[in-house]
């Protein structure tokens, strides 16, 4: 049980504070209350710009800091989104590597700005319009995009790491499209 809560804990998926226990997701942080607000003000394609701005500079820092530990946490985190059997746990995985990616970048500001915006693409509504978007061969495809994200990043190569990370956002955003109606979708 140890060893499984120190996994969980090394991949982000849970949170202790001493004293008071041990806790599901990421540590409260202040801009989830910001977050919250604006999560009503957007849409999802504003929020997948957004990510298309910080994400692939992320992936290009971490390759620059990444740790052998941090590469192998990456890759246990992708093959878990391919093997994952339901939308929930396929949303935690991927939610888990995008997170350390972001904090395998070493750059709090960017962070910061990352984790509003994860907190926003947390939203149910919007959650189960990327289910809407899933298949089986998606899946695959993602999962392949991931990789070589994942190798970029292990490769040093931080230009490479951020062209991928821009390529998966740009497929993931323009399949949320596709799928999208003038009316539909989350606000």
């Amino acid at each position: 049980m140890r060893s499984a809560l120190e996994s969980l804990l090394a991949e982000g998926l849970i949170w202790r504070k001493q004293g008071k226990g041990t806790f599901a997701g990421q540590p409260p942080d202040k801009t989830q209350l910001l977050a919250a607000e604006i999560v009503g003000e957007t849409n999802l394609v504003e929020v997948m710009k957004a990510r298309l701005c910080v994400e692939p500079v992320l992936a290009a820092m971490a390759a620059r800091h990444a740790l052998p530990s941090d590469i192998d946490r990456m890759r246990n985190l992708a093959q878990r989104i391919l093997q994952a059997g339901d939308s929930d746990s396929i949303e935690l995985w991927d939610g888990a590597l995008h997170r350390l990616i972001a904090r395998t970048a070493k750059n709090k500001p960017l962070l910061t700005a990352f984790s509003m915006i994860d907190e926003i693409r947390g939203n149910p509504d919007w959650r189960g319009v990327r289910q809407k978007a899933r298949s089986m061969r998606s899946l695959q495809d993602r999962h392949a995009e991931h990789v070589e994200i994942i190798n970029r990043i292990e490769a040093g190569d931080a230009a490479g790491a951020e062209a991928a990370m821009r390529k998966h956002l740009t497929t993931l955003a323009d399949n949320l499209s596709r799928i999208l109606t003038p009316e539909g979708g989350p606000k």
